[in-house]
């Protein structure tokens, strides 16, 4: 089986690391993580049936896309392992701030234990809150047991992310942060709601460079070139706000496949001498003429 559903708080299946263990020395082991809002222990809002699923089948659900199948897995294929990882998301955002804290710390040791089995490193994926997850999974696991993170619209702090990033395993995972002034709205909210503005987001960033970390603007116009230079043609839709869109963007999931998948092809120093280093000011997509932006669809989603 090349999907392995996993909720926190319950015990993972007897099967796992065996598994894991079997792998063909060059399968990947990718972690994905949703988040807000989402809670396998609830069947209208279970993410096994929605992103973290094959083929997702949610009744009157929106934004629909198989975050496995587009990074390449199938039901019993060989292409690695996925692990789709569900938590109770619910409620608050400060409470699922807090609990998102708490489960990272217990997806860090589960993810020690199938590193050690697998002999390789784990990779994650993870939006929104479930990028917070993910880097309290680093700060709690073993120096190595993490290779490379993918943070998509992250709901996290700089000063939480940084404190993650010094930690044994932190310093030798690598962090692409993929990043969208669409995304503005949300990173205040977050700001306001749970650091009560004394901390910003990760929507721009650490508040240092860091060598083992690259932010991804996806909605600017170079970052796009740099990408389609690599051979990765992104869709140019945008709107004013969208906290979805570095999942819903046409041909952004072929690259993520690729740099968790095959990492060694595309390394930090060649991402950063094809694509843009900075980034847009706060709120300039909001300040964008009318004509220049585009409704974002959801119907191939």
């Amino acid at each position: 089986m090349a999907i392995l559903p996993i909720n926190a708080g319950r015990p993972h299946a007897p099967g796992l690391l065996p598994l894991a263990a079997r792998l063909e020395s060059d399968a990947p082991i990718i972690v994905m993580i949703h988040g807000y809002r989402y809670c396998p222990f609830r069947p209208e809002h279970d993410p096994h049936r929605h992103i973290l699923g094959l083929d997702p089948h949610l009744p009157g659900a929106r934004r629909l896309r198989s975050w496995p199948r587009a990074l390449g897995f199938t039901a019993d294929g060989d292409e690695g392992l996925g692990i789709a990882f569900g938590w109770s998301a619910r409620g608050s955002l400060a409470s699922a701030y807090r609990k998102a804290g708490h489960v990272g710390a217990e997806l860090g040791r589960l993810i020690a234990e199938i590193s050690q089995r697998a002999g390789r490193p784990v990779h994650l994926i993870g939006h929104s809150l479930g990028a917070r997850v993910a880097l309290q999974a680093v700060a709690a696991t073993q120096p190595g047991s993490v290779g490379r993170l993918i943070l998509m619209s992250a709901a996290e702090l700089q000063p939480e992310a940084e404190t993650a990033m010094d930690s044994p395993a932190g310093h030798k995972a690598e962090v692409i942060n993929v990043t969208s002034r669409e995304n503005d709205p949300f990173d205040l909210g977050l700001e306001l709601l749970v650091a009560r503005a004394r901390s910003r987001a990760l929507g721009l960033g650490l508040s240092a460079p860091r060598r083992n970390w690259l932010d991804l603007q996806i909605d600017g116009a170079e970052m796009r070139a740099g990408l389609a230079a690599l051979g990765f043609d992104i869709g140019d839709e945008a709107s004013r706000a969208c906290h979805w869109s570095p999942y819903l963007r046409e041909g952004l999931f072929d690259f993520y496949r690729v740099a968790l998948a095959q990492p060694w092809a595309l390394p930090l120093p060649l991402l950063r001498a094809h694509l843009p280093t900075g980034q847009s000011r706060r709120w300039s997509r909001l300040l964008q003429p009318p004509k220049r932006l585009q409704s974002f669809s959801f119907s191939n989603a």
